[in-house]
């Protein structure tokens, strides 16, 4: 028997519940800032970032590749397949192995994921969006950043599988 997903946190004013994001996930541009850091320095800033929305997930954020500091990223080994946005590629982030992905084909639908890079929160020193600095989410697939402004549960955590 699967495990049932844990009720809904209801969204304060200004909140976002992770319940209420769509499936098949959207893709909608940010506003704010979003900045990255690693090894002591700041190796990503943009402000044309965008997020993926997923139900049962924190949002995901793609940057421009153009956004990291010049040879930052490099080539890492495997892919993986999403269902809806199609097959990613791995790239190593500074001293960070395979911490990053991205789509260079995305499925119709999920264009504005091209040229776009996608990094693990909890392998990076900070990340930070409008300067808060994100929360990872937990277990080691998604890659979910965490802010302030949104509520779950999370899918991604042991036992949380079968939701």
């Amino acid at each position: 028997m699967s495990p049932r997903p844990p009720k809904p946190v209801k969204p304060q004013p200004g909140q976002e519940s992770v319940w209420d994001y769509p499936r098949p996930p959207r893709v909608e541009a940010v506003d704010a800032r979003v900045t990255i850091e690693l090894d002591g320095r700041v190796i990503a800033e943009t402000s044309r970032a965008v997020r993926v929305l997923e139900t049962s997930h924190p949002p995901v954020y793609y940057l421009p590749r153009d956004a990291f500091l010049p040879g930052v990223l490099q080539p890492a080994a495997g892919s993986s397949f999403c269902e809806f946005k199609g097959r990613a590629g791995y790239l190593s982030v500074g001293s960070a192995d395979r911490a990053a992905w991205f789509y260079s084909e995305p499925t119709r639908g999920y264009e504005q994921l091209v040229d776009r890079v996608a990094v693990y929160p909890g392998a990076m020193d900070r990340c930070t969006v409008g300067g808060e600095v994100v929360q990872a989410q937990e277990g080691d697939f998604y890659g979910g950043w965490i802010t302030s402004s949104i509520v779950g549960p999370f899918k991604g955590a042991e036992g949380t599988w079968g939701w």
